[in-house]
C-alpha cells in the first residue's frame, strides 16, 4: 500500500513540484549518469544528487536503479519519466500556440502519417479547418512506422495520428476511427502498362520484372510478398525501395521494365505529378484500413477536434464506392 493518501501526494507534487524536475528527470534517463546529467543542466553532480533525492521523497519511492548500465529507470521511475515526458511536450507546444496566436493563426497542431496516405486527402482537411480563410491552423507533419507515430503520440510529441488499424499495433492509451480503405493498384510506365494491358494479368510473369516497392518490415511491402506467396511465387526482390510514394512513381516512371503496387487513391495522384499509368488490372489484399488515432486520456483541443472534423467529412465525402469509380475496371 502507498504510503501517502491520493489527496496528499497531489497536494505534495502541486506544492513542490516544478517543471525543471522533470526536465532533470529526462536528462537523468536520457544520459544514464548523474554526473552527465549535470552537465548538460549546467549543475553540480551533488547537486544533482540531491535533486533526485528530493524528487523521490516526493513520489514516496525510488525513481531510478543504479545498474552496469548506469541509471536505469524503476517501475515507478517509469510511469513518472512517461508522464514528465508528455508534460515537457505540453509544455513546448504551449509556447508554440502561444506564437500561432500572437501571429494570427488559431493554433498549431503535429500530427503524425505513415507512408501511402494522400497528399491530397491531408491537404483538404486542413484547408477546410478554415473554409473563409480567416483564423486558420498551422500544421507540422511528422512521417514514421505506425508504431513510431503512436509512441510519439503517446508522449504528446504529437497530438493526431493517421495510420494503420492493425493487430500488430500497440493501442493502449489509444482510441481510434476507421476512416477508409485502400485498395491495390499495379502502375507501370506508359508503354509498359500498355503492353501489360493488352495480355491477362500473369504473376509469373510480372515477378521477373523491376520492382520498386516501399520499405520492408511495413504492412504495404507484405501485402506485396503475400500476393506473391498466395501464388506460389517467391516474392520479387525490389530494384529500390523506398518510403517515399513519389520516388517510387518517379522511377517507375522513368524505367520501362519496372513496376510497383500501390494504393489506388496514391496510384491516381502519381499519374498526375509522375506520369505512371495504372494498369487495368483487378486483384486483392488485405492492406489494414487507415484510421485516425487520438489519445484516450484528456480532452483533445479545439484544433484537433477541429482539424479531425475535417478529415472524417472529406472521408465520408470521398468513400469507397467513388474511389472505385476513379480507379480503373478490371480487364
Amino acid at each position: 500500500m502507498s504510503p501517502f493518501e491520493p489527496g496528499d501526494t497531489v497536494r505534495r507534487l502541486s506544492a513542490r513540484l516544478k517543471m525543471r524536475h522533470l526536465i532533470l528527470l529526462l536528462e537523468i534517463e536520457k544520459h544514464g549518469s548523474l554526473t552527465r546529467a549535470a552537465e548538460h543542466t549546467a549543475s553540480s553532480q551533488p547537486a544533482v544528487t540531491n535533486a533526485l533525492a528530493d524528487l523521490e521523497g516526493m513520489f514516496g519511492g525510488s525513481l531510478f536503479d543504479r545498474s552496469a548500465r548506469g541509471m536505469v529507470p524503476t517501475a515507478l521511475g517509469r510511469v513518472v519519466l512517461a508522464r514528465a515526458r508528455a508534460m515537457v511536450h505540453d509544455l513546448d507546444h504551449l509556447v508554440r500556440d502561444m506564437e500561432t496566436v500572437a501571429s494570427g493563426r488559431a493554433a498549431h497542431l503535429h500530427i503524425g502519417v505513415v507512408a501511402f496516405i494522400s497528399g491530397q486527402l491531408l491537404s483538404a482537411a486542413i484547408q477546410r479547418t478554415s473554409p473563409d480563410g480567416s483564423q486558420r491552423l498551422t500544421v507540422t507533419i511528422h512521417e514514421g512506422t505506425s508504431d513510431q507515430l503512436l509512441r510519439q503520440l503517446r508522449d504528446h510529441t504529437l497530438d493526431i495520428v493517421i495510420g494503420r488499424a492493425s493487430a500488430a499495433v500497440d493501442l493502449e492509451q489509444m482510441t481510434f476511427e476507421v476512416l477508409y480503405r485502400q485498395q491495390p493498384r499495379l502502375i507501370a510506365s506508359r508503354r509498359l502498362a500498355a503492353r501489360l494491358g493488352r495480355i491477362r494479368l500473369d504473376w509469373h510473369m510480372l515477378a521477373d520484372l523491376d520492382w520498386v516497392l516501399g520499405a520492408p518490415h511495413t504492412p504495404m511491402r507484405d501485402q506485396v510478398a503475400d500476393i506473391f506467396l498466395s501464388h506460389g511465387l517467391r516474392p520479387p526482390s525490389p530494384i529500390v525501395e523506398s518510403y517515399s510514394s513519389k520516388l517510387i512513381g518517379e522511377m517507375v516512371g522513368a524505367n520501362e521494365r519496372a513496376v510497383s503496387i500501390v494504393p489506388a487513391d496514391i496510384a491516381e495522384e502519381l499519374v498526375r505529378t509522375t506520369g505512371v499509368v495504372i494498369v487495368p488490372y483487378s486483384f486483392d489484399w488485405t492492406l489494414p484500413p487507415i484510421a485516425m488515432f487520438t489519445r484516450a486520456q484528456g480532452l483533445q483541443r479545439a484544433a484537433e477536434q477541429l482539424f479531425a472534423g475535417s478529415l472524417r467529412e472529406i472521408c465520408l465525402q470521398d468513400s469507397e464506392p467513388k474511389r472505385k469509380q476513379r480507379g480503373v475496371e478490371s480487364s
